[in-house]
């Protein structure tokens, strides 16, 4: 029917796909959602509205989409022992933006990672709507080790008494102490907001430690570790429900994406299956061998090796930017993303450092063996970046290798 209606988008997606499968994606942010989770978004919930929550919608014959709201909102209660739940965030920055609106005044402090150790966007950035609307005071990481200090950012929130702490990053490759935070928080009467974007599947999983019991809101994505459609999800304790939802609906939000919160209800329902702990386990495992091979080959890992998903690769001993080396890897058929490193001396554009996962390669099959190769041939193409011929043919076996692990099993 779409080739029918639309040749351009048709044409469009079927080059995605094939990009899709003939290439090793090693973005930390992305993943591949299941059958079940595409059919779901891809169902006929697309075309209902329905502002406001189960049982209180502005609109009409709701009892379907209500119903699918209430097993989402309680199947992720449910996964990650939370008290209540909103599944209606667009996006992480949606979900970010409502806990702001509902507990702060513009002009409050906030104290966050700054965006160069690893944090994000929306956890203070100038040119974001955080870095607007607030005061925002930020922690890095500790020049020499590369990782969070926690008497560091106490000694920083006692000066500034921020009326939130933010915890949670999209390149920081250790654990994270929530309770830490949460002592950091109670002392100087802070509240305490935990992004866990990057590693909610890991949560999930019990893989890394849960920020549920120590934190007033836990936010997050359900598209990366957890392996669901492109949404936010908010977490927090039952007292502040109610100024959540008015946050989101009517505050941020008009009509909720309920095809999308299907899927999202069903990818939270995968993530019970014993199936997922294996999944989650082999996406450990498998930054741990990548990390290490790329270390053993003369790549700086900064803070020397990873705790979850994913690591950062400080290019500088290779004389290399991190766009460079993102666009030599993406020639040859390996996506990777450039990203700061802790005190980086080149601008985000740029960048001294590439970002590597292992979530979606993890999806496709891949192992331990696999990511030894991967390895290699990372190194093979930034070692030959200026030798056309051998770029050609390292595609090549790339490609073809890379079409050996089918997005569905079947396929």
């Amino acid at each position: 029917m779409l080739k029918r209606t639309d040749k351009q988008i048709y044409q469009a997606i079927r080059w995605e796909q094939e990009k899709q499968r003939s290439m090793i994606n090693l973005i930390a942010s992305e993943n591949y959602v299941s059958k079940a989770v595409l059919q779901a978004v891809g169902s006929v919930l697309t075309n209902k509205y329905a502002e406001g929550y189960p049982g209180e919608r502005c609109y009409g014959g709701c009892q379907y989409v209500d119903e699918v709201e209430k097993i989402a909102l309680e199947r992720a209660c449910r996964l990650f022992q939370a008290e209540y739940a909103n599944v209606q965030p667009h996006a992480g920055s949606q979900a970010n933006m409502a806990v702001y609106f509902a507990m702060l005044k513009p002009g409050d402090r906030i104290l966050a990672m700054s965006l160069r150790a690893g944090g994000h966007l929306t956890h203070g950035r100038g040119s974001n709507f955080s870095g607007h609307f607030y005061r925002c005071y930020f922690y890095s990481v500790n020049r020499d080790t590369e990782m969070i200090d926690c008497e560091e950012i106490a000694r920083i929130a006692r000066q500034v008494r921020p009326h939130l702490i933010i915890c949670g990053a999209s390149a920081y490759s250790r654990t994270i102490d929530f309770q830490a935070f949460s002592q950091i928080a109670r002392e100087v009467g802070s509240f305490l907001m935990a992004d866990i974007a990057h590693i909610a599947g890991l949560v999930a999983a019990g893989l890394h430690p849960t920020p549920v019991p120590w934190s007033d809101f836990v936010t997050g994505t359900t598209h990366k570790t957890l392996r669901g459609p492109r949404g936010g999800l908010i977490l927090c304790q039952r007292r502040y429900g109610k100024a959540i939802d008015n946050a989101i609906f009517p505050g941020l939000q008009g009509g909720p994406l309920v095809h999308v919160i299907a899927g999202k209800a069903v990818c939270f329902r995968e993530a019970m299956e014993p199936e997922f702990n294996l999944y989650q386990k082999q996406v450990l495992a498998n930054a741990a061998v990548l990390c290490k091979g790329l270390s053993l080959r003369g790549y700086r890992v900064v803070s020397g090796g990873t705790d979850n998903h994913l690591f950062l690769i400080d290019l500088r001993g290779k004389g290399l930017t991190g766009l460079q080396a993102e666009k030599i890897l993406e020639r040859v058929g390996i996506i990777v993303n450039h990203n700061t490193i802790p005190y980086d001396p080149l601008p985000p554009a740029v960048t001294s450092g590439i970002r590597l996962g292992t979530p979606a390669v993890t999806t496709r099959g891949m192992k331990e063996k696999e990511m030894e190769q991967i390895a290699e041939w990372i190194d093979m193409a930034l070692k030959n970046k200026d030798n056309e011929k051998h770029l050609k043919k390292l595609e090549r076996t790339i490609r073809r290798f890379a079409r050996g692990f089918p997005l569905w099993p079947g396929e």
